[in-house]
């Protein structure tokens, strides 16, 4: 294998790969449950799949629009006005995406420019600082206030300038758990009424949501609404990561600017997917018992490891539980959770990581959207520890 033998001029020179690829390598490489990415080991919807096969086997397998499939957006319209009594034309205010990640990608690059100033509230999902950075713009950052991970708005208040573009916020919250409250969106509306700032808010686990507590999405507040991007992701709704399927609604102004780099990113997403989704929502228990499914998951996880010497930090949102370990060891977060793959076989995610001064407070993730059989497996190490 060859080199280029010029100088290489890097976009992101200090940027590591993914926290979550360095897991799960290390997961197989050790033959360790690996509890550290964050997607399901059992099987989607067998309907879901025939209705994959179906349209594939009908000829929808070229070019979808740009927009996506219009029966796709028409059923994210209705479900959006029946859970939250929202209304988006599904024409100019609604784009499928091929995953969250290229949504949240695709906001960033359209919005932020030179010098522009994003609000990150921190730990924060890994995608959101880089691709800010690529696009030349400054990160300010706010960090949740642990062990709840709640906003301080007064520090938020504190970081809003004349050069402020953008608020991205993310509920339910990944890696914590924690969601946002009525309380918390009041107070974004508050920061950012009469100013231009946008909000980019990431809410691809909005149907695991926990206790019966409301999911306080964008939705539910107009004035957000007019300065809103909403990301969501079919992937993590339908238990079908690898599909790599999503959306994002914003007024039409805003979205115009979106689908100007959107089409020259992906330019349309996968066909026959589109048309089975757009079928299969049509039962809105597909994705309205969601909340009951994982929260059942999440109940068995901890009760299972409940006698662990781990303190359990409560999950409210997401299919992600905290655990901290501060007392069974004085390692690092990176350090610990390296051992317990390679020594204990159970692979985890440390939150440290996603704090740019990788704030430690022995706190690691793991992932409970695994089969039960798998969870007694982990919990069972976990209680050895």
């Amino acid at each position: 294998m060859t080199k280029f033998k010029g100088t290489i001029r890097p976009k992101l020179p200090k940027q590591e790969t993914s926290i979550f690829a360095v897991m799960t390598v290390m997961a197989k490489e050790h033959q360790a449950i690996n509890l550290a990415q964050g997607f399901p080991d059992f099987e989607i919807s067998g309907k879901l799949i025939d209705l994959v096969k179906k349209y594939m086997k009908k000829g929808y397998n070229q070019y979808a629009p740009l927009t996506g499939i219009p029966e796709l957006r028409e059923q994210i319209a209705m479900k959006v006005e029946n859970m939250y009594g929202a209304q988006y034309d599904h024409e100019k205010e609604i784009n499928i995406t091929a995953g969250a990640t290229q949504a949240l990608q695709t906001v960033i690059t359209s919005m932020i420019n030179e010098d522009d100033e994003v609000i990150v509230f921190e730990p924060a999902y890994d995608s959101y600082v880089p691709v800010i950075k690529m696009n030349g713009g400054i990160v300010r950052y706010s960090t949740l206030k642990f062990p709840d991970y709640h906003i301080d708005w007064q520090e938020v208040k504190k970081l809003i300038t004349n050069r402020t573009r953008m608020i991205i916020i993310n509920s339910p919250h990944n890696p914590t758990g924690s969601i946002l409250s009525s309380k918390d969106l009041e107070n974004l509306n508050k920061l950012t009424r009469n100013t231009d700032i946008l909000i980019l808010s990431d809410e691809v686990y909005e149907h695991m949501i926990f206790d019966r507590l409301k999911h306080e999405s964008i939705y539910r507040y107009p004035d957000l609404v007019q300065r809103s991007f909403v990301v969501v992701s079919f992937g993590k709704t339908f238990h079908a990561t690898g599909w790599k399927m999503g959306f994002v609604l914003a007024p039409e102004n805003l979205m115009q600017e979106f689908r100007k780099v959107h089409q020259f990113v992906v330019f349309t997403c996968n066909t026959p997917i589109q048309y089975a989704i757009a079928e299969y929502m049509q039962d809105k228990t597909t994705y309205e018992d969601l909340c009951f499914f994982y929260q059942k998951k999440r109940d068995y996880f901890t009760e299972l490891i409940k006698d662990s010497k781990f303190t359990i930090i409560p999950s409210f949102g997401t299919y992600f539980q905290l655990l901290d370990y501060s007392s069974i060891s004085t390692e690092t977060e990176m350090e610990f959770a390296i051992r317990l793959t390679s020594e204990y076989k159970i692979a985890s995610i440390p939150v440290s990581v996603f704090y740019h001064k990788k704030e430690d407070n022995k706190v690691l993730r793991f992932c409970f959207a695994k089969k039960e059989k798998t969870l007694e497996k982990a919990a069972k190490i976990l209680c050895k520890i």
